[in-house]
Order: C-alpha cells, then structure tokens, then sequence
C-alpha cells in the first residue's frame, strides 16, 4: 500500500531552482505563522540536482565565473517578494564556518577559488546544498526530502494535487512546482540502433548524456576512439579520458604562446578523432587582466535600436534582425582592429566611416565592407562563419592538418591576449547581444517559424559556440592534445554511423579515407525538449492531456509548436490540451522556457534574474494558496 504524505507544497526537481524556491517561501513568510510544508523530491540529490551532483568528479568545471553564482535575490531581480541578503558562492567559500557533514575536499577547494576562476560542479553543488539548510534552519519552512523519480501528477478531490514517486511513495501538496532542469531524452532509434549495433559487434558505444552519468571505463586506452560533438560536453569528456587517467599538462615553455601546455601522457589514455557539423570545439573564454572581460558597448545593435525592433511584431529574424545583429559583431572585429592593431586596416580607415558603411551595408554585403578595410589576411572575416573561420574547404588532408595547426596557434593567441584580439570582442559581444534577441521573441516581435529556424536553430547555438565556450585553460589541454597528436579533428560536416562491423567518421570538407573505430562517443547532451523527454512525469501529462506544447502565432495567421511546455504568462501555471489552467501546478525554468526565456542561466548578483524571478512568483502563489485555505477553515 503507498504511503501518502501532505505538503503545502511539492517541488518535483531539487537543483538550484528547487533551492530557490525554498528560499522565497522563507522570504515571504509571515514571521510567527506555521512553517510552510514543502517537499523536494530529485532523481539524483535533493540541493543539488544531476547537474551540480557532489559526487561527480573534480575535473568537471563550471563555465561560469565562481563570482557569477548566487541563489539569493537582490534589487536588480524585478519581483513583489522582500530582498533577504544572503552569500553568493565567493562570500559562502570565504566564511570559514564549516556546518557537520561537510565534505573534506570542499576546504581544498573553497581555498582555491577566486572571482575569475571557474569552480568543480560538485563544488557549486554543495554551495546550493547548504543554502538549502540556510533556508530551512530558520524555522519558516520546513523541508522533507525525497529522493527518487516522479512519475506521475494526479487531481485529487478537494484541490490538491499528488505526485506518485516510482517506489509507490505518494506526496501530496495544495501546490505542486515541477522544476526538472534540463531533461534528458529518450533513445531516438538512431541511437537505440547504435546502441543495438555495439552489442551485437562487441564495440564500444557511450551514447548522448551528462558525462557525470556515462561509464568511462568502458572506453579502451590506446587506441582511436571516434568523439561526435566539439560543445561543451566535449571539454569534458576530454578531461576525463586524459587527466583523468593520471596524464598530466604542465606549461610548454613557449615564448611566442605562454598560453600553451605540453602533455605528458599516463598511457592510459585514447587517441581520439572528434568531429561535428561546426568542425571546430567552441571558443574559449580568454585570460583577461583583473580576471573579468570588460563589458562590451554596442554602436550599432543598440539597446535602443532592439526597443525600435520589439514595436514590430512576427517579423522574420534572418531578414529584419540577424543584419544588425552581423553588423554589430563586424564592427566588433572592426573597432580591435582599429585600436590595437591599425597596420592591419587600409589607410585613411576611420572609425566613423566603418560605422557609416556598415550601417548601410546590406546583409549579404557585411563582409565586403570587412573585407575593403582589412589588409592582412590574418583578420580575415566571414560573418556566417564565425563558429568555423578559415576556408570552406575541400581540403587535402594534409592542407587540413595545416590548416588546423594554425588554428590552435590562434586560439593560443586570443587566450593570452584577450583585450587585443578581434575574436574575444566579437565573443564578448554575442554575449551582450543574445539576450536582446531572445527578448524580442518573448516580445512577440519575431514570427513563431522564424523563431524556431532562425534563432533556435541557428542563433543560439551561434551564441553558445562564441560566448559559453569553457574556461581558458581546458580549451588550453585541448589544443595541447591536438600537438600531441592524441586529438585529431575530423572536419566541418563530420558525418558517424555504423558499417561493416565498425564506426567510421568521416568529413564531408576533408579529402581522406574514412576513420574506422571499434570505440564511439557522442558528447551530445538532451537541450531540454520536452516532447523527447525520458522524464516520466512530463511525459505523462502530455500524453494526458493535462499538458501541452507552446506555440507562437506566425505572420500568415498559423502557428508554430515548440518544445516546451505551454503555461500562462504570469504565474506559469500549467496549460492543458484545451488551454486550460491548473492553478495548482507551477513549472518553471527549461521545461517551460518557451515562456520564461533566459530561465536557463543561473543567477548572477547585480544582474536581472528569470530564475529567482520565477521561484518568487511560484512562492507567492503557494503563500496565497495556504492563507486562502487557512481562511476557509477559520469560516
């Protein structure tokens, strides 16, 4: 027989946004009344969630700034909830009180940690973790934690709503708040055929994940092992294959690129050929003096100009947008040039006049703007090819291995020299653009196809390959592994599948026998989408009915579906297949970002957060929830 237990409220989902939530129903308590009830329940660890688990290993990094993470509310957060100060990550690593359980390495680590580093993920799980306690130790809520996965959200007589764990547990809660994070997908039958394929051949075959989840043992040392997928994942896959089986970098000694390391392999480790449809890993974060980069001023894609752009609604993206965003990033590239290296430039350029031609350049003619006033060939500039520089290709594969040699000089370069380097503006300037852009789709302003080709399909991830990249020293060993011949890039459109009794990658811009391997990874991780969602719960509120997709209007009258989750504007509470509301379910973040744009990212302090604005709008709603019912029984 299942237990049943009874909560004011249900969060399904304890990472950062579970913890946060927490934190508001404490903030928003009335002082004297009865500590609010709440459940979190997590498939993995309660405070911490799969992606901050403290049991992962050290050498999976965060790729923010250990300065940039906070769970605490402050004036810079638009929400009616009370500002409670509490410690961002660096003031909680600098307080030297250690609460009981605490785990030893954490000292070693909080000892380590400055502004501009980047901490472990299991170091920022237990910063969330304790936070929790905070919140909880002072007696306004009252927290049961529940591990275990959620499989089901029930209606219940009377108002409240159950949620049925796997093991038979059921909790019961007046408001339930579904905050997964960032869900993982089920096997799609190309990789259930992977899957199938390595068992019947005796291969190896890690499929997409979190790298905290996957069997790294399985993957054989010495030998060539095929790696789909140059993101973010890929940095740590590298890490756990390398350093992670006791090989170690040491700084090359290089003069002309201080920023170099050397290898010195443990022999343990794979030979690895990696390749994706980009060609190229993401782009570092650079080493800038002071540790943080300067924030970067647009001239072009004003503040003002995307206010303009947001009064125009279900415009086309590439056609109305993507132009002035290309110009600002061109100019980006332009105005480094004209600071830090002017030899590079056609005499008698001017600053004025490159803003001037830009500003009237059609889309198609950005590049030949860039391309008048740029004399070295080095700068060389394509602004549809930020992501993968350099020549489109076919390339003979020695001409690739030349190719690439001087890419990694490049990149070495744009580490050790942030401020004087046209890539680390052009990336800090994605960085200040892409939330604008994302802001006129919450807008309204940009037709819902468009939306999902145009920036979903293209921009973001443009966004992410240029300004989430990781910290400068892992894209630093990465490169290190290309000298030392133990990384081998494939080439753009990099193409894996299974034939003959083993993988074999090959590329479609590289002239070269195909790669065959009996070992494949791919280094691909789920990005939220719900409709591929191995979340049970999720899952069974959409083949319900209870839930369904987001869909945004297009210009000819129709409307386009998305892949999260459809909920009302302002208290995000969940819509059913008929656009009905259920006032006691809330979700928030990924899952629903369709609607909370920007929920993804996690809170900064002194910067607007839709994470912590969320989590106050969902403790409001519980609060109201447990008066009105506190009223009813007082008649």
């Amino acid at each position: 027989m299942s237990t049943v237990a009874e909560f004011d409220v249900v969060v399904v989902g304890a990472g950062p946004r579970g913890v946060s939530v927490v934190e508001r129903l404490a903030a928003r308590a009335a002082p004297g009344a009865p500590p609010v009830r709440a459940a979190l329940v997590d498939a993995v660890e309660v405070g911490a969630g799969a992606t901050w688990r403290t049991d992962q290993s050290p050498l999976l990094l965060n790729n923010t700034y250990s300065a940039h993470t906070t769970i605490y509310t402050d004036e810079s957060t638009p929400m009616s909830g009370p500002v409670v100060p509490g410690p961002d990550l660096m003031a909680w690593a600098a307080d030297p009180a250690a609460p009981p359980g605490r785990p030893a390495w954490v000292e070693r680590e909080t000892a380590e940690l400055r502004p501009w580093s980047f901490p472990t993920r299991r170091l920022q799980g237990v910063y969330y973790r304790e936070q929790l306690a905070r919140a909880a130790a002072g007696g306004r809520v009252s927290v049961a934690e529940f591990t275990g996965r959620a499989v089901e959200l029930t209606a219940e007589d009377g108002g409240a709503r159950a949620v049925r764990l796997a093991d038979g547990r059921v909790l019961r809660g007046a408001v339930v708040v579904l905050a997964q994070g960032m869900v993982q997908a089920v096997r799609s039958v190309r990789v259930q055929a992977l899957v199938d394929a390595a068992e019947r051949d005796g291969l190896v075959y890690v499929e997409p994940g979190m790298p905290a989840e996957r069997d790294w043992d399985a993957v054989p040392a010495g030998e060539t092992v095929l790696v789909a997928g140059l993101g973010a994942n890929f940095f740590d896959v590298v890490a756990l294959l390398t350093e992670g089986r006791g090989g170690r970098f040491e700084p090359a000694g290089d003069p002309d690129f201080p920023a170099r390391l050397r290898y010195l392999p443990s022999g343990r480790e794979p030979r690895l050929v990696a390749g994706s449809r980009r060609g190229l890993p993401y782009r570092a974060k650079a080493a800038y003096p002071g540790g943080f980069p300067p924030r970067y001023q647009p001239r072009l894609a004003t503040r003002e100009w995307f206010a303009e752009a947001a009064r125009t609604p279900l415009q086309d993206f590439r056609a109305a947008v993507w132009p002035q965003v290309a110009r600002e990033l061109a100019w980006a590239h332009l105005s480094t040039l004209l600071d830090h290296h002017p030899g590079a430039l056609a005499p008698g350029v001017t600053a004025e006049t490159l803003l001037e031609r830009l500003a009237a350049a059609p889309a198609h003619g950005i590049d030949d703007v860039v391309a008048a006033a740029v004399t070295d060939p080095r700068w060389h500039f394509a602004v549809d090819r930020l992501d993968r520089p350099g020549p489109t290709g076919p390339f003979e594969e020695d001409e690739w291995r030349r190719w690439v040699a001087r890419y990694v000089d490049e990149e070495l370069r744009a580490i050790h020299d942030p401020l004087r380097h046209p890539r680390n503006t052009v990336n800090r300037a994605m960085a200040a653009l892409r939330g604008h852009v994302h802001a006129l789709v919450r807008a309204g302003a940009i037709d819902g196809r468009s939306a999902a080709a145009h920036v979903a399909g293209e921009f973001t991830p443009l966004g992410l390959a240029l300004a989430s990249g990781p910290p400068p020293r892992r894209t630093a060993e990465v490169l290190s592994l290309v000298d030392a011949g133990l990384l081998e890039l494939l080439g753009e459109g990099a193409v894996f599948e299974h034939a003959d009794g083993a993988f074999v990658g090959r590329s479609t811009a590289v002239r070269r026998p195909p790669v065959r391997a009996r070992a494949f990874i791919e280094t691909r991780m789920s990005k939220g989408r719900v409709p591929d969602t191995d979340d049970p719960l999720l899952r069974s509120l959409l083949d319900g009915g209870r839930a369904r997709l987001h869909s945004r209007p297009n210009a000819d009258g129709t409307r386009t579906t998305g892949s999260t989750l459809d909920v009302t504007p302002d208290g995000f509470h969940l819509l059913d297949a008929r656009g009905r509301a259920d006032e006691r379910v809330v979700v928030l973040g990924i899952p629903a970002e369709g609607v909370q744009p920007g929920s993804a990212i996690g809170a900064t302090p002194g910067v607007p957060s839709p994470l912590l604005a969320g989590a106050d709008r969902a403790a409001a709603h519980v609060h109201a929830v447990r008066e009105a019912a506190a009223a009813a029984a007082r008649g």
